[in-house]
C-alpha cells in the first residue's frame, strides 16, 4: 500500500525563516557552559508560555553579557525563506492541507511573514498556546487533529533532528530540513509514492 499524504506541516524557525535564536546561541555561548544551559532553559520556558518574551530577552542578554538591544536584534534577525514559500504556494497548497508547528513564545508570524504567506496555512499550532514544546507528542497530535488528519497522513519538516524524530514517533513522515532544494525533493518523493 502506498503513502496517503493529506497534509504537510512546517516548522517556522530554521525552515520557513532563519533561526536568529540558534545564531545568537552559537555566537554568544559555549555549549558546555552553565550560561548556555540557563539560556536554553529560559528559551524552553518562554516557548511554553511560562515567562514573558521580555523576561526571556532580559535573561539571555544578561547571560550572554550583551545589551538587551543586541540580544533583540540578534534573535529577531530572521530572513524569510522565499523559495520554500513559492513552492508551498504553487505546488503544495493546491492539493494538501498546510500547517505550521513551532516552538514559539508568542505569535510572531504577522511580523515575520507577509499576510499572503500566513494565509497559506490552514492551521497553526504554537507551543505557548498549549503549554508544551516539541518533541512532546501532544504538539504533533494537536496539529494533526486541527488539520483533521491522522499523523500517518502528514509530512512534517523541521531543521532540528530531535523534533523530526518526535514527529516520526507519532507516525508522521518526517523530513530533516538541510536545504530548501533537498526538502522539496524529499516532499515530492513522498507525495509521488
Amino acid at each position: 500500500m502506498g503513502v496517503m499524504i493529506r497534509a504537510v506541516i512546517f516548522d517556522c524557525f530554521g525552515v520557513l525563516t532563519t533561526d536568529g535564536w540558534l545564531a545568537f546561541c552559537e555566537k554568544y555561548f559555549d555549549e558546555e557552559s552553565e550560561e548556555y544551559d540557563k539560556a536554553i532553559a529560559s528559551n524552553k520556558r518562554v516557548d511554553a508560555g511560562l515567562i514573558s518574551y521580555d523576561n526571556f530577552i532580559d535573561e539571555v542578554a544578561l547571560l550572554a553579557g550583551v545589551s538587551r538591544q543586541v540580544a533583540l536584534e540578534s534573535i529577531e534577525g530572521n530572513t524569510t525563506n522565499e523559495k520554500i514559500f513559492t513552492y508551498i504556494k504553487d505546488t503544495i497548497k493546491p492539493k494538501y492541507k498546510l500547517g505550521i508547528l513551532s516552538n514559539a513564545g508568542a505569535n510572531w508570524l504577522d511580523e515575520l511573514f507577509q499576510p499572503w504567506q500566513v494565509e497559506l496555512f490552514d492551521e497553526i499550532v504554537l507551543s505557548y498556546q498549549i503549554g508544551s514544546t516539541k518533541p512532546d507528542k501532544i504538539m504533533y497530535q494537536t496539529i494533526a487533529d486541527k488539520l483533521g488528519v491522522l499523523p500517518d497522513e502528514c509530512i512534517y519538516v523541521d531543521d532540528q533532528e530531535r523534533y523530526v524524530q518526535g514527529a516520526r514517533d507519532v507516525g508522521m513522515y518526517a523530513i530533516h530540513f538541510d536545504s530548501t532544494r533537498n526538502v522539496m525533493t524529499k516532499i515530492e518523493e513522498l507525495i509521488d509514492a
